[in-house]
């Protein structure tokens, strides 16, 4: 068996998968993939501590809950599924990966319209996003909207009343709202890659032995007594332990899986007893108000 290691750009490194297209890999790893939205709890920071902790090699890639897509768009797996429960956002990559123009022309648009008060402007999109979301209309002006307003609010935090209606406030920016090269580099990435909304159960259906599921799941609180989460439908007690028990059911299946989350209690009760590798990390929360709070730990868990 023949191992090929290739050292690309920026000392990333193509691993020896059975069904990679190393030639794509190679070439795509040149090129500017990267999030397109900044995402509360994404984990750009703590992508070293990720990519050294990979296994040596895998199948197919899942990962669950994709958020703002750090880790999938550094690692570049061919094979790949991604899921999350945000409707809004998933439909964002459907609209990048099959109608990159039509998107771009809806973004420059809203970019080029904004008005001297950006603060009236950015409230009557939130609005009309609002209105688009009430009715389902998930299409290439809902896609430009939510991008035009994850950069237009403050840092970035995805959060919805009880309604389901986005309510986060101007950040008083005015810059560009997106890279038009790197949205069709990333349009062309995302054509060999199966996106979905929905359970992270279902996310993970179809994962069996040799596959890899990267798990940035939903944070568990710093404090236990306060639930909360960006989607309206919550990310509660039972939902982490479900979590748990799917973590246990894919390492039964065979599959690598790597977990991040919150170093709490409840995580270390839920992943601590069954002999998985648990790694605490420091971080950076840049969500935080109170700058003396803004360092933290993490955890990365893997089964392997």
């Amino acid at each position: 068996m023949v191992v090929i290691l290739c050292v690309c750009k920026y000392n990333r490194y193509v691993k020896d998968c059975p069904f990679a297209d190393i030639e794509k890999r190679n070439r795509m790893s040149n090129l500017s993939v990267a999030p397109f939205v900044k995402w509360a709890g994404g984990k750009r920071q703590l992508l070293p501590q990720i990519k050294e902790r990979m296994p040596e090699k895998y199948n197919n890639y899942f990962e669950p809950f994709v958020g703002g897509g750090a880790v999938i768009f550094e690692l570049l797996p061919t094979n790949a599924l991604i899921n999350d429960i945000n409707k809004a956002l998933v439909n964002t990559y459907k609209q990048i990966c099959n109608a990159p123009e039509a998107f771009l022309k809806a973004v420059k648009k809203l970019d080029e319209e904004m008005r001297e008060d950006g603060k009236e402007y950015y409230y009557s999109l939130r609005e009309h996003y609002n209105d688009k979301l009430m009715k389902a209309e998930f299409d290439v002006e809902l896609a430009a909207l939510f991008v035009f307003i994850n950069k237009h609010c403050f840092n970035g935090l995805y959060r919805v009343n009880g309604k389901g209606l986005f309510n986060v406030p101007y950040n008083n920016s005015r810059r560009a709202s997106v890279d038009e090269n790197a949205i069709m580099e990333i349009s062309k990435y995302l054509q060999g890659v199966k996106i979905i909304d929905g359970d992270f159960e279902v996310a993970c259906k179809d994962a069996k032995k040799g596959d890899f599921v990267f798990i940035d799941s939903p944070y568990a609180p710093l404090n236990p007594t306060s639930f909360e989460s960006y989607t309206k439908e919550g990310f509660d007690i039972e939902s982490h332990k479900r979590l748990a028990n799917l973590f246990d059911e894919l390492t039964a299946r065979g599959c690598y899986c790597m977990l991040t989350n919150h170093n709490t209690e409840l995580i270390n009760e839920l992943y601590g007893n069954m002999g998985y590798r648990i790694d605490v990390v420091s971080v950076k929360r840049m969500i935080n108000s109170d700058a003396s709070n803004r360092v933290g730990e993490e955890v990365i868990i893997c089964n392997y």
